[in-house]
């Protein structure tokens, strides 16, 4: 039984929970002029962060207001 627990432990629970650390830290260290994708495949460009919500830039004058979680994944400028 406890062998079970630990092979459930160290391929399931345990990733999960790197990924969710991972998660958290990338959302906290968001700041302004990041480039974002949100977890609608929006692409867009942080203008303002005010508490949970984000200004994101999307186009010439296209804006969106989302929420931090949101945000899908950060990109950098030769992801383009």
């Amino acid at each position: 039984m406890i062998l079970v627990f630990a092979i459930f432990y160290f391929l399931i629970i345990r990733p999960q929970q790197k990924r969710e650390k991972q998660r958290r830290d990338m959302l906290s260290s968001l700041k302004k002029g990041d480039k974002v994708i949100t977890v609608g495949g929006i692409f867009g460009k942080i203008l303002n962060i005010k508490d949970d919500i984000i200004t994101l830039e999307v186009g010439d004058k296209v804006k969106f207001k989302i929420t931090r979680s949101a945000v899908g994944n950060v990109f950098k400028e030769e992801d383009e």
